[in-house]
C-alpha cells in the first residue's frame, strides 16, 4: 500500500518477498485516500499527523480485506518498537497477532540471516516510509544495536539508568530518553481506560 513517500526499493522487496512466499498480494496506492480526507479536514499539514493517517488507512484496507475474507492481521511489530511505542495506535500497531513482537530488533536481524533474507533488505535503513527521508533511528535517536541493549538492561535485568549509562558508556540522559518513551507509549498497548462507575 505505498504512497509518494514509500521509497520504491521498499515496493520492489515486498513484491519480492510476497513472490518468494508465494503469498497472494496486491498493489494499492493510498494516495487517493489520503488526499481526499486532507481536503476534507483542511488542516495544516503536520508530518507526523499525516505519517499516522497513512498508517490508520492502511489498518482500514487490511481489516477490510481480513474481514471479507475470514482471515488474521498479522503484525509486523517487534520488542524493541512495542516496548518504546514505535509504531501509530489503531495504525501499524492493530493486528491480532504479533509473530517477533518477543524479538528485539536486532534479533530479527539475525532471524532474517538464518531465513537466507537478502542481505540488501537486512542492511538497508530500517524505515516507515511516512514521510520523505525518514529513518527509524534518526527518528528514535539512536541506533536499534543500542536502544535493544538499554532495553534488555531495563526491562529484563531490572538495572537502574546511571548503571546502564557507565556498563554502555553512554550518558544517563540518553538512557532517559528511552526509559521516557517506555513509559509515554504504556497507553498504546492497553484496553482504553474506561470510567468506574459509581454507586450512590
Amino acid at each position: 500500500m505505498p504512497s509518494t513517500t514509500t521509497p520504491n526499493e521498499d515496493k520492489i522487496h515486498g513484491i519480492e518477498i510476497a513472490k518468494y512466499l508465494d503469498i497472494e498480494h496486491k498493489e494499492i496506492g493510498i494516495d487517493g485516500i489520503l488526499n481526499e480526507f486532507l481536503d476534507v479536514t483542511q488542516l495544516e499539514e503536520n508530518n507526523l499527523a499525516i505519517g499516522n493517517l497513512k498508517a490508520r488507512i492502511r489498518m482500514s484496507i487490511i481489516y477490510y480485506y481480513a474481514n471479507a475474507k475470514n482471515y488474521l492481521v498479522i503484525g509486523t511489530g517487534n520488542k524493541s518498537e512495542i516496548l518504546i511505542g514505535y509504531f501509530t495506535k489503531h495504525g501499524d500497531g492493530a493486528c491480532d497477532m504479533e509473530p517477533i513482537g518477543d524479538l528485539y530488533k536486532t534479533e530479527v536481524y539475525e532471524l532474517s540471516k538464518l531465513m537466507n533474507v537478502k542481505q540488501e533488505i537486512i542492511e538497508k535503513p530500517p524505515r516507515a516510509g511516512l514521510w520523505n527521508n525518514q529513518t527509524d533511528e534518526a527518528e528514535i535517536g539512536m541506533s536499534y544495536y543500542l536502544l535493544d541493549q538499554i532495553l534488555y538492561l531495563y526491562t529484563e535485568k531490572d538495572i537502574k539508568n546511571t548503571e546502564i549509562a557507565e556498563k554502555l558508556d553512554i550518558s544517563v540522559d540518553d538512557v532517559d530518553m528511552i526509559i521516557n518513551k517506555i513509559i509515554r507509549s504504556e497507553h498504546k498497548s492497553k484496553v482504553p481506560e474506561s470510567p468506574k462507575k459509581t454507586i450512590l
